[in-house]
């Protein structure tokens, strides 16, 4: 819901300033901080812990350097607060270390502030000085429990965690497993705010039929017919999205005028590939394909699968192709699952490690009646950009109206 310009004015009239904490570019935020940024009634600026995407960074899931090919720093203020980290990253704790953060933050006088994970010791630290100094913290983190968690070690979680997730003024959760997760944690109903995760969803859905005629033509260049029905796999090939487990199931389907491919690298590259070369009558790999490419690479498929089995806390590549107006199979342990597919309207979901299940809901796509694109790309737009930007800002309306 639109928030009433009038309630988001800070004193004297003045535009309220939001900073964002963030570790870097990342292509599915910075479009939102773009949107924000232009509202008349909002002053942002990102600050970045690690690097501001000046050039590519090694990526340990896709086991190469990316520099994303569309821009992610345009049309909002932000800056580059320096990391003296020994190994900088964002996939260990210590890799995110910024002395200066939380002066250059004050510096620039925000009403409050949008902190993106904890999991960094910059980022856990700025939480806790924020609050002691008396401003809201509005924090996003997409964590969930359907990986299941129990024993000492999650007992001994919760009670850090009910610690920790008693400083922020806001929880922004993209979904009903985040929001979960959060009240096993102990956060309150009063301090959640639904602000679902989304994508650009013009950027993938338009202008459709030349996407389409794109994709034929590539389709065609692969050796894929247009008869052929194809179940397309896009993401890092590394074990908790378990590419080798997909293609070890589909060996075991009767062979057809189908094909399984697999779009992407990682440490399991190698053994994808291989074991594709080796049965090239069910299997097609690509490599790594770029941001401004995705809009024909999900158009490549009929049906898209994303089976993975822990630490999927959301799935943006679900969003993906329903904006490209694709059906979607995904397992019940990916975040994503109970808010974005709605069984027989836009695709499946099916019991982890049930490959028994995923081949059902393959051929049901495959003989079935056709699901139509436009209801797809219809139920993709509960996921656009302007959705989240309006659901954040409404919850800063609330906090600091308190």
């Amino acid at each position: 819901m639109p928030v009433d310009r009038a309630n988001t004015l800070g004193r004297m009239g003045t535009r309220r300033r939001l900073a964002f904490v963030v570790t870097h570019p990342i292509q599915y935020y910075a479009p939102i901080y773009r949107h924000l940024a232009a509202r008349e009634d909002l002053e942002v600026r990102v600050f970045f812990t690690w690097h501001g995407g000046q050039a590519g960074q090694f990526d340990p899931g896709f086991q190469r350097e990316i520099a994303w090919d569309i821009p992610l720093t345009d049309g909002y203020e932000h800056e580059v607060v320096a990391n003296v980290a020994r190994k900088p990253g964002s996939h260990h704790f210590w890799g995110i270390r910024n002395p200066g953060l939380f002066a250059q933050l004050l510096a620039w006088k925000p009403d409050a502030v949008h902190v993106t994970g904890y999991a960094y010791e910059s980022h856990l630290r700025v939480l806790r000085s924020l609050t002691r100094v008396g401003i809201p913290v509005l924090f996003r983190g997409d964590s969930h429990l359907l990986d299941g968690r129990s024993g000492l070690r999650w007992w001994v979680t919760q009670r850090v965690l009910r610690q920790i997730y008693s400083w922020p003024a806001a929880f922004l959760y993209v979904g009903q497993a985040n929001r979960a997760y959060y009240r096993a944690c102990g956060v309150p109903d009063e301090r959640l705010f639904h602000s679902p995760h989304s994508i650009e969803v013009g950027r993938f859905a338009e202008p459709h039929e030349s996407l389409e005629t794109t994709a034929r033509d590539w389709r065609a260049e692969l050796g894929l017919g247009e008869r052929t029905k194809v179940l397309l796999f896009v993401g890092k090939f590394e074990a908790k999205k378990c590419p080798l487990e997909l293609m070890a199931a589909c060996t075991t389907w009767p062979a057809g005028d189908w094909r399984l491919l697999m779009v992407g690298d990682g440490d399991l590259g190698n053994r994808v590939r291989a074991q594709a070369e080796a049965d090239p009558s069910r299997f097609r790999v690509l490599p790594f394909q770029n941001q401004s490419r995705m809009p024909v690479v999900y158009r490549l498929g009929d049906a898209f699968v994303l089976p993975s089995c822990r630490q999927e806390t959301w799935g943006l590549a679900v969003n993906e192709a329903l904006a490209c107006g694709r059906p979607v199979l995904v397992s019940d342990r990916v975040g994503c699952a109970v808010d974005a597919v709605q069984v027989g309207v836009n695709g499946t979901v099916f019991p982890v490690g049930d490959w028994a299940a995923l081949r059902r809901g393959w051929e049901a796509l495959c003989v079935g009646p056709r699901i139509s694109p436009d209801e797809i790309q219809r139920s993709a737009r509960r996921f656009d950009i302007p959705v989240t930007a309006d659901t954040l800002v409404s919850a800063l309306d609330q906090i600091l109206s308190t």
